[in-house]
């Protein structure tokens, strides 16, 4: 059985810091005596006074008192330290991201799981794949704890279920090609590391991504990806720094294994789905950067591709027709670089 634990008792990303704490023994009515309460109690703190993105930052406690520019100047600085931090792990993000690619090239998906911030991060991210890179909603995912509703309201103790963790992997039918990337940037949440763990035993491939040094997070998967960004501006606000960090890596992850499974061009994005009228004109951008061809031959390319960009280029560089592009693609998996070398063959 999970917890409950209040909606304002909690970190950013949902890890439980009052209420009924997880471990408290029940009586024999089902209720924690107050004396079990407060050894979990204990316990917990101890836990969470351990980790980076907890630490208290005695030099700010009088940051309410100081002018509105001055506050605004201290978190500027304390943003421009995330980059670096990310830049120490760069080695274990390329590594992640070869591994992904590798997977999705045969089918598999991409699937993030957290909770509160955490998985709000995911379902962005996830979000907008299907607009830049035109993939199908289902090959990257995001789960968040407790559903969807989650996205704007706590859901009480979904956080704490690594079995809800399992059953909402379970629900997307969950692969050996697939990877799954458990978001937590305390890196102890219990749904993140859950996921990793359904994962693994499944063959999947697992990447564990927190902002702790030494997290359950990263232990738990194949690849763990550590950003350590000390202590919030405001203590365990891990929206702040530790979000930044989570979304700077989450960029990377779709960004460039997108680049390696040849949904781009250069970085001109080919695969680009042309939805709405300004996706229509940077479609036209694309075409005419990556051909220098004139309105006219790009306006005729596009209608005879369908609107398929890759697949207008290919027509207008290799002087081909649709079906022969269409081919020439199909034959590189999609790589327009590879298309065009072919057809120059």
């Amino acid at each position: 059985m999970t917890s409950r634990t209040s909606r304002s008792s909690r970190n950013d990303d949902d890890t439980p810091i009052a209420e009924t704490p997880s471990g408290a023994a029940p009586t024999a009515h089902g209720a924690p005596t107050a004396h079990t309460r407060s050894a979990a109690y204990r316990d917990l703190r101890a836990e969470l006074a351990a980790l980076t993105t907890e630490a208290f930052r005695p030099e700010l406690s009088e940051i309410d008192r100081l002018p509105t520019l001055e506050i605004a100047k201290i978190m500027n600085g304390e943003d421009a330290t995330v980059p670096s931090a990310v830049a120490a792990q760069l080695p274990r993000i390329a590594a992640a991201i070869d591994d992904t690619a590798a997977r999705m090239s045969r089918g598999g998906r991409l699937v993030y799981a957290g909770a509160g911030t955490a998985g709000r991060l995911g379902i962005l991210d996830a979000s907008e794949c299907p607009p830049t890179f035109n993939t199908d909603p289902s090959e990257v995912v995001g789960l968040i704890a407790g559903g969807p509703s989650a996205m704007v309201t706590s859901i009480e103790g979904a956080e704490d279920s690594k079995e809800l963790a399992a059953a909402d992997l379970d629900g997307l039918g969950l692969t050996a090609d697939d990877v799954v990337v458990g978001i937590s940037a305390s890196g102890r949440t219990p749904y993140a590391i859950g996921a990793v763990e359904h994962a693994r035993a499944h063959g999947a491939l697992t990447i564990g991504l927190s902002c702790n040094a030494d997290s359950a997070l990263a232990a738990a998967a194949d690849h763990g990806i550590e950003i350590v960004v000390g202590p919030e501006l405001l203590t365990g606000s891990t929206r702040l720094k530790a979000g930044t960090a989570q979304k700077l890596v989450l960029n990377m992850l779709s960004t460039i294994t997108m680049i390696r499974l040849g949904k781009t061009y250069g970085n001109l994005m080919v695969d680009v789905r042309a939805s709405n009228d300004k996706l229509r004109a940077r479609s036209r951008h694309i075409v005419a950067l990556a051909t220098g061809a004139p309105d006219d031959q790009i306006e005729a390319a596009l209608s005879a591709a369908d609107g398929e960009v890759k697949t207008a280029i290919l027509i207008i560089l290799a002087d081909v027709d649709a079906a022969t592009a269409t081919r020439l693609l199909t034959k590189a998996g999609g790589h327009l670089r590879s298309a065009i070398n072919s057809a120059d063959a």
